[in-house]
């Protein structure tokens, strides 16, 4: 079986279809490309991403090495069972939602959204809370979601509500794509404690998510949301796990 992981091409035909979609990013779903290849694309992309990533750490931490609070205090709370779960399945299932499911409109995707951001500001915002925490505000937090959601689906499930979000996204989807790679990157900031420094060194500290926001975004609105999912998932999995093995 011919495998392209091995081909230098390979990466550089992803990386160049990679910068023309940021460059003017449309809803173009690529039907002409069979599942396997759709695979393979999100396999290079997962690879080149995870390059980059650790490149980008490597290169920040000669100068300056800001401490992921969220994950250490993820790895504190839980096992490492559990702490794989939630991270690597539980947590890019959500983030993929709020972030990338409406990139492609519909009612009850844009709804999800908004329920899952909702969750988001409230949890990291309003409460000061960590996102898997299920503390006194835990339900609070979720019915007041819900409550969210529920009232943006049922406005724009109207019809005519629909139909001009529908032209609206499909008009505007560049900034649309734009913002939501914004947003899930610097939204990222309140991994790390919310010093001046960190927040004065943000679009760098940030940078590996937004480089993940813009590939993540175009496998969405290219292939489909499971593959964005399936390699976010990948990502998170891969890390948790490097963070188990001994140090010695």
């Amino acid at each position: 079986m011919n495998y392209p992981f091995v081909k230098q091409i390979f990466y550089l035909g992803l990386i160049k279809n990679l910068i023309q979609f940021v460059s003017q990013p449309q809803y173009l779903p690529l039907k002409d490309l069979t599942v396997r290849n759709k695979i393979y694309d999100t396999l290079g992309l997962f690879l080149i991403k995870l390059v980059f990533s650790l490149l980008v750490a490597n290169v920040l931490a000669v100068f300056y090495e800001p401490k992921n609070i969220t994950d250490a205090n993820m790895a504190n709370r839980f096992t490492p069972l559990v702490y794989l779960l939630v991270g690597g399945v539980i947590l890019p299932l959500y983030e993929e939602v709020c972030f990338r499911l409406s990139l492609k409109f519909r009612p009850l995707y844009a709804a999800l959204t908004f329920t899952s951001l909702s969750y988001y500001l409230l949890s990291k915002a309003i409460y000061k809370t960590n996102l898997s925490l299920v503390d006194d505000t835990f339900y609070t937090r979720v019915l007041l979601s819900l409550f969210i959601g529920v009232i943006a689906y049922a406005l724009m499930y109207r019809k005519k509500i629909a139909q001009k979000l529908a032209v609206l996204w499909e008009n505007n989807i560049r900034w649309i794509y734009y913002l939501s790679c914004v947003l899930f990157a610097w939204l990222h900031i309140f991994n790390f404690e919310l010093n001046l420094t960190n927040v004065l060194l943000l679009p760098i500290i940030t940078l590996p998510q937004l480089f993940s926001a813009t590939i993540a975004g175009y496998t969405r609105l290219s292939f489909g949301f499971k593959y964005p999912l399936f390699v976010h998932m990948g990502t998170n999995l891969l890390f948790i796990s490097l963070t188990f093995l001994p140090l010695d």
